[in-house]
């Protein structure tokens, strides 16, 4: 944890009651305090209420010099923007200097990585653990389904209704949303359920249990996917090179739904649980791409253009 000023430890905790108060998530809040931290204890002596635009960006081009991507700069200034937004709130600061420094560009429409339809299937193959079905089902949600990793880990047994064949995910922003599943897919979840690993907690309702009896946690997820991802690339060389990993499953969900031709992005913004459609929207320039690539096929067969009779 990083150390900052006495003078402003109070302020930390402000930040943290009122982000559990508006139902953060305990990753989330961490993440916030971190780049917060991060930016205090630059400021020993200067209380919040004196800070100014420029001493955000002085931080976030201290950050750049130091490495930081766009897209952690970017990160930092949003937990540091909200941090100050709850110091206006609780009278300890009279305006936000975070508001308007401005976001980094960063490159958008960059087409996601994913996994074709077919090789889904061989990945979900390739799976070898003790636990084989509950790891099966932790893949198969996320290819089919497209749950985050961290969705995984909040499922609970209540959350799945085998009678109307649904689930019920808690996203981002503390957000419900529900999922019609496949027949197959309920009958995975109804097996996982079956040999799922008893809780050490009493009234635990964890759906996916680890080996210690306790709630799996995202790094048990990611190993889980790790390690089928090594297998497939051992087996399929095409795809050694490519950055796999649990989240690419979730774009391999939306990207392979979206090429079927028969779901829109308003839809699939709902499946997913965007609250914004624009974040949705970079999937359609796969299937542009694919457009693309299907047209770069054909090969037109056409009469001669007739000459044009040049003047005299």
């Amino acid at each position: 944890m990083i150390d900052v000023p006495e003078i402003h430890e109070e302020n930390l905790e402000l930040f943290l009651i009122w982000m559990k108060n508006r139902g953060y998530t305990p990753d989330t809040q961490a993440g916030y305090m971190h780049d917060v931290r991060a930016f205090l204890r630059n400021f020993p002596d200067k209380p919040v209420g004196e800070m100014r635009k420029v001493d955000v960006i002085r931080h976030l081009t201290r950050l750049r010099e130091q490495g930081a991507g766009d897209k952690a700069r970017n990160r930092a200034l949003s937990a540091i923007r909200l941090f100050f937004k709850v110091m206006v709130e609780f009278e300890r600061a009279e305006f936000n200097p975070a508001l308007d420094a401005d976001k980094a560009k960063v490159e958008k429409n960059r087409l996601p990585v994913f996994l074709e339809e077919e090789y889904l299937g061989h990945l979900l193959s390739m799976v070898e653990s003790k636990f084989w079905v509950r790891d099966v089902a932790i893949l198969a949600l996320m290819a089919y389904c497209g749950l985050r990793v961290s969705e995984i880990c909040r499922l609970n047994v209540q959350d799945f209704d085998p009678d109307s064949g649904q689930i019920a995910v808690l996203g981002k922003g503390r957000k419900w949303r529900y999922i019609p599943l496949p027949d197959s897919l309920v009958d995975l979840l109804q097996a996982c359920l079956k040999e799922r690993i008893p809780p050490k907690r009493p009234g635990e309702q964890a759906f996916f249990v680890s080996r210690l009896g306790r709630r799996i946690s995202r790094r048990t997820v990611q190993t889980i996917a790790e390690k089928t991802f090594r297998a497939l690339k051992a087996r399929f060389p095409q795809y050694a090179e490519r950055p796999l990993s649990g989240h690419k499953l979730r774009h391999s969900f939306a990207t392979n739904l979206l090429l079927t031709g028969k779901v829109d992005l308003r839809t699939l913004q709902e499946l997913l649980g965007h609250a914004d459609i624009s974040t949705t929207q970079i999937y359609a320039h796969v299937t542009d791409q694919k457009k693309k690539e299907a047209m770069a096929q054909i090969r037109p067969i056409l009469p001669s253009l007739p000459r044009s009779s040049s003047a005299t």
